[in-house]
């Protein structure tokens, strides 16, 4: 009687199948897939008009990258927390809490607030040279000996609650065009020494991202040719009209730089 062989052969092949469809279809339903967009105003959209109101001082723009990433791939669910001026520590104490096991992609930039790049854009603007260049190197030396732990936090912060996520880091364009189309502003000694500390700021952003496995969004190239001073910026220069939108991306900035900076890693 070979019968309840076969039948325990059939029912042990049942179960099996059984268990990896129901293995398979949990892990489809667990995919992790909602995006959720930190950091400052770089990414809030500042200097691309269109806000949402109900962001308040956040200025949360509808031309942000976050929003045109969103709109263009309909993430299983969005939240924008960026905030116009926030540094490490505002990440840190309000912009986490949307973040879980079921974040798909988490975008952040950070650091620029940390390191005093509102102050140093003011102080060249508004004083010499020397003061302007001694201004930088105070922003440069933070940068260097302070600011690497800061991010480190928040990026152990961004795995510990979202760990199966995709953590782009995007960093900060060049601000101008060296030997451009200017013929009046900040001195040439000045337009370079700033550009030179945007590249340390994205050179300890993108080493500290790696070092923890996030991709880093390098935004120098995308606006390479489109940086103050070139004819086809697509950055604010100084707006005494409205001030807080100095320095920062107009709407093509956020599409034609941020946005492919981006989908490069999250496509």
């Amino acid at each position: 009687m070979r019968f309840p062989r076969v039948t325990a052969i059939v029912s042990s092949l049942l179960l099996a199948a059984g268990a990896t469809l129901a293995s398979a279809a949990t892990s489809h339903a667990a995919a992790p897939t909602g995006y959720v967009a930190l950091g400052d105003s770089y990414s809030s959209g500042v200097g691309s008009g269109s806000y949402d109101s109900a962001s308040g001082d956040c200025k949360r723009s509808s031309k942000a990258y976050p929003v045109l990433w969103k709109n263009a791939h309909s993430p299983s669910s969005f939240n924008f927390d960026a905030c116009s001026g926030a540094r490490t520590s505002e990440v840190l104490a309000n912009q986490l809490g949307h973040l879980s096991s079921s974040t798909g992609l988490v975008t952040i930039s950070i650091g620029g607030n940390d390191a005093g790049f509102a102050d140093v854009m003011t102080t060249c603007v508004l004083q010499s040279t020397d003061t302007c260049v001694a201004k930088v190197n105070t922003a440069r030396a933070y940068v260097q000996n302070t600011l690497p732990a800061a991010l480190d936090n928040v990026y152990d912060q961004i795995r510990a609650k979202a760990p199966a996520a995709k953590v782009v880091v995007l960093g900060y364009p060049r601000f101008y065009q060296l030997n451009g189309s200017c013929i009046a502003g900040l001195a040439e000694a000045e337009r370079s020494a700033i550009n030179g500390a945007a590249d340390l700021l994205d050179n300890t952003i993108s080493a500290r991202a790696a070092s923890h496995g996030f991709s880093f969004g390098d935004v120098r190239s995308t606006f390479a040719g489109h940086e103050i001073c070139s004819g086809d910026a697509w950055l604010h220069s100084v707006d005494w009209l409205n001030i807080g939108e100095s320095y920062h991306p107009k709407p093509a900035g956020q599409s034609g730089g941020y946005l492919p900076a981006l989908t490069k890693y999250a496509p």
